[in-house]
């Protein structure tokens, strides 16, 4: 029986390839030792930037009143323009009001008309003398509006001028309380439907329109008081 041939190897093909596995067995067992490595060296990294982070503290806000922000939209009729802002410096309370007009008190179910002002006042405000504008609100129990007319009256001007609420952009609006906003977003703001007692005084005139007054006008709304007439 033929024996099947076996083909030796040259001088330098056996020298080429003794050469070459060493090198070969020697590659692959650093990269196994660098696979080993490797996964250990990723956790450590991962370990380290996995902070535990605080958890955010739930705040809390006190629950506002039903009639709270009664007295605020209360236009404060003869107050200079520049001075209105200072009225929110303090937080006023008008809880007797409020009492007032909730159940069991004086003017409860009754019809309110609203309208407010200020009073300046020299106070010691944390050991320094300043001038103070402190809110005052009234309130007149009427069936009806006390009035539509704006007397425009101060020491400057000789005589008393008297117009119409509509000139100098004010009118009797319905108060909404907190408790009905909400009802009104959903009504498409239907104020009627509340059938609210409470109006008060508000102003539609913008601020921000003031610089294109004249001066005269502008002052006008700082000598404005509601008038009653006989």
């Amino acid at each position: 029986m033929a024996r099947p041939r076996v083909k030796k190897r040259t001088a330098p093909q056996a020298a080429a390839t003794d050469s070459v596995e060493p090198e070969a067995a020697a590659g692959a067992s650093s990269k196994r030792e660098a696979a080993a490595t490797e996964p250990a060296t990723r956790g450590r990294g991962k370990r380290v930037k996995a902070l535990l982070k605080p958890k955010p503290e739930t705040e809390y806000f006190p629950e506002k009143r039903n009639l709270e922000d009664l007295w605020l939209s209360a236009f404060p009729i003869g107050t200079e323009w520049e001075n209105i802002d200072k009225i929110k410096e303090f937080n006023w309370s008008f809880e007797n009001l409020e009492k007032g007009l909730e159940e069991g008190g004086e003017l409860h179910g009754k019809t309110v008309y609203m309208f407010g002002s200020t009073e300046p006042q020299l106070l010691d405000v944390n050991g320094e003398s300043k001038i103070v504008l402190i809110p005052i609100v009234v309130a007149v129990d009427c069936p009806f509006p006390p009035s539509d007319k704006i007397g425009i009256n101060s020491v400057q001007r000789e005589n008393e001028e008297i117009v119409p609420m509509k000139a100098m952009k004010m009118a009797w609006v319905p108060y909404v309380p907190l408790e009905d906003q909400y009802f009104c977003i959903i009504m498409l703001s239907r104020i009627d439907s509340l059938k609210t007692k409470i109006f008060t005084l508000g102003c539609t005139q913008r601020r921000s329109a003031l610089k294109h007054l004249k001066i005269e006008r502008v002052k006008k709304f700082d000598y404005c008081m509601p008038c009653k007439l006989n």
